[in-house]
């Protein structure tokens, strides 16, 4: 097994087009062709991480957070981020991070907490624009229906619950080839019309290269007409945060109790308890404060998040409960999710969870 099965695997969940354009995901260190020996999953890559995965002769080290962020013009190990890089290419340890990608991926980060809290009717808190785009193409009539069959099983026509969504109408399509062509209906030089059927149908975009060698591998055609259009829809399974419900309204110091115990930490920061019983959850892992008035327009009762600021925990307006478990707390079972995931998918493989704390904060 090569790191690019692996890493093939991860992209089922959380495919590195999902990531947000500031983020840099994917495989940082290393070579996709690689063998691969064992996975190593973590949070964060430090230098204790890449001697973790040497002494459980993992060679490929699966990071939610990418130890490279911003460009960088020199290696020379002057601090942490350069250390791993130097220590990891001499012990031939590759890097894979997918950060943002799983964060937008609803069964990603934040379906990992709504999970932990057993929330239900979760969906996502801020449905992603852009990720869907739309197949039309044009096919003799006699062809549609096992044209549409393998454009599905490539993936697209998926809207939702469903699945085997295309809109068709029936026309007549006119072509004449010129002394260069070699029409498979018609005949070269002469005008011929067709009976065809139009079919749309819509994918997401990282899907686009699939569905497309499948078209025109499947259509009769010589050259194949066809257009793609990237649509403004919003993608109601792709995004950031995560909304759900306790199965039971708690109190106040109930809920609290609770969070504090099922997400592991003593020490929650929040805004002005409002005296109301809790029922509705918002939650994003990580830095996630922009998405305060996202919690509030959807009605949650507290948002769930981490690194708020003094001025951010105004933006509460009494109208919800901003609590700041910590960046770390807030996505600490995240490589739990990966474990688990890879586990099922290779059963027989080594995939080992990290035994580092990489948390960087520390209280008293």
């Amino acid at each position: 097994m090569v790191i690019k099965d692996i890493t093939n695997y991860i992209e089922e969940i959380a495919p590195l087009q999902y990531a947000e354009d500031f983020d840099n995901v994917g495989l940082l260190i290393g070579n996709y062709n690689t063998k691969v020996s064992g996975v190593l999953v973590t949070l964060d890559t430090l230098e204790s991480v890449v001697d973790e995965a040497i002494e459980t002769n993992c060679n490929l080290i699966v990071s939610f957070h990418p130890i490279i962020f911003s460009g960088l013009k020199k290696i020379n190990g002057n601090d942490y981020v350069e250390r791993v890089i130097l220590k990891a290419i001499k012990n031939d340890v590759a890097i894979y991070a997918i950060h943002t990608a799983l964060d937008n991926s609803n069964v990603g980060v934040n379906a990992k907490i709504c999970d932990t809290l057993e929330l239900i009717n979760q969906k996502v808190l801020i449905p992603k624009k852009g990720m869907l785009r739309k197949l039309t193409t044009y096919v003799p009539k006699k062809d549609a229906e096992k044209l549409r069959t393998v454009l599905f099983e490539s993936g697209a026509g998926n809207i939702g619950n469903y699945d085997s969504c295309s809109f068709n109408t029936d026309g007549y399509g006119t072509y004449r080839g010129n002394e260069n062509s070699n029409p498979i209906i018609g005949k070269k030089g002469y005008l011929h019309t067709e009976n065809e059927t139009f079919i749309s149908v819509i994918f997401e975009k990282h899907l686009e290269g699939e569905i497309l060698k499948s078209l025109f591998k499947n259509h009769p055609y010589e050259e194949v007409a066809y257009d793609i259009v990237t649509l403004e829809n919003l993608h109601q399974n792709v995004g950031m945060g995560m909304i759900g419900e306790l199965e039971e309204e708690m109190n106040e110091t109930d809920f609290f109790n609770f969070l504090k115990k099922t997400m592991k930490t003593d020490c929650i920061r929040h805004s002005k308890l409002q005296g109301k019983s809790i029922k509705k959850i918002a939650v994003l892992g990580g830095s996630g404060s922009f998405a305060i008035g996202n919690a509030i327009q959807a009605s949650a009762d507290v948002f769930i998040t981490a690194d708020v600021k003094y001025h951010e925990f105004y933006k509460a307006e009494n109208k919800l409960i901003i609590a700041d478990i910590g960046h770390y707390e807030s996505e600490q079972f995240t490589k739990n999710l990966l474990v688990e995931f890879l586990t099922k998918k290779m059963p027989n493989f080594a995939v080992v969870l990290s035994k580092k704390n990489t948390n960087p904060i520390y209280y008293k």
